[in-house]
């Protein structure tokens, strides 16, 4: 849409792709100038309704962590380990700056030393980019940044989901009574209704758990659990295409865990879990979600300290371009339903 509200012409759309669109590798170094996502222009997000369509955003929060802490410095870390990312992904042929006008809407202004004002300022900050008709993909900060986002997001109606996770991540509380925790948000975001739950789907879950009835209340609440191990047994393919049959065609959002992947392809997490996917496996595995309407999404628990070698951030940011194909794609087709739509 234009900054008045009509739909783009053609003309003034190829204007914003143009100008909404990274700087090029063989134009300047990449690791020179400052480091935005993706190497996408930076604006400030009170300007991007009617401008931007899709909005690469920083949550940078760990405070509610149960483990090992240093989230808060995930994107940091991924906008810097993102400058290397190219304009075409090879392997889908998609050109997502081709499709979308994109930005760096900069990190939402959280407090770090409480999580519920935090969860206030997140929602505020997301409110306005769902209103305006922006697309969020977040870079996190601990998992429980995805609630407040979901609220803004499925204010008007319940999202689907499709979650990527070592962790089911819907306890009710965890330590003496605390709702707020990287352990609860879809929990919390069932709730509020803001996700449908029988269209939510979560893939990858795997290792010890504290009881047996630890995941009872999703699955009561028909939410589709994927383990790992039956990941294995059927092949990411079905996987993909059961995950997208539980979505339907309805909007949903995506949440990708850094530690759905094996810590041998991510050890800079809060909470690792051994056999987990490999990078290779998560990107085919989000290559199987094209054309679903997605309308936002978000790559989380990067946490740098606890990996030197920066194999996790580097991670995550392939896992972010893959993403922002995908949500590149959704925006195009919309674009195209509603050009049709007026004809």
């Amino acid at each position: 849409m234009a900054e008045d509200g009509t739909e783009d012409t053609a003309g003034a759309r190829a204007e914003r792709l143009a100008r909404f669109r990274p700087a090029s590798g063989m134009e300047t170094p990449r690791f020179s100038g400052l480091s935005h996502f993706m190497r996408l222009p930076a604006i400030d997000p009170r300007e991007a309704p009617g401008l931007i369509e899709i909005g690469l955003i920083g949550i940078p929060f760990d405070g509610t962590t149960t483990n090992r802490p240093g989230a808060r410095l995930g994107p940091r870390a991924v906008r810097e380990a993102s400058t290397g990312t190219r304009a075409l992904n090879h392997a889908t042929g998609v050109a997502p700056y081709d499709l979308a006008a994109c930005a760096d809407l900069g990190d939402v202004p959280v407090n770090p030393v409480d999580a519920a004002e935090t969860d206030r300022r997140i929602e505020a900050f997301y409110r306005p980019l769902a209103e305006g008709g922006i697309v969020p993909l977040s870079v996190g900060g601990d998992h429980f940044v995805t609630y407040p986002v979901l609220r803004a997001l499925g204010a008007a109606r319940p999202l689907g989901l499709i979650h990527i996770d070592a962790h089911s991540d819907t306890d009710d509380a965890q330590y003496g009574g605390s709702r707020l925790t990287h352990g609860t948000p879809f929990r919390r975001a069932v709730e509020a209704g803001v996700l449908d739950p029988r269209r939510c789907v979560q893939i990858g879950i795997r290792g010890s758990v504290d009881a047996a009835d630890e995941r009872a209340w999703a699955l009561g609440q028909g939410i589709r659990i994927i383990e790992m191990e039956e990941v294995c047994a059927r092949g990411l393919p079905e996987v993909a295409a059961e995950a997208r049959a539980v979505v339907g065609e309805a909007p949903a959002y995506l949440s990708f865990d850094i530690d759905a992947l094996d810590p041998a392809f991510a050890p800079g997490t809060g909470t690792p879990e051994i056999g987990g996917f490999t990078t290779r496996e998560a990107l085919h595995l989000l290559r199987g979600f094209r054309g679903l309407d997605l309308v936002g999404a978000d790559l989380v628990e990067v946490a740098p300290p606890l990996d030197p070698a920066g194999i996790t951030a580097l991670a995550g940011a392939g896992l972010a371009f893959e993403i922002l194909c995908l949500l590149a794609e959704a925006v195009a087709a919309r674009h195209r339903a509603a050009r049709d739509g007026a004809v």
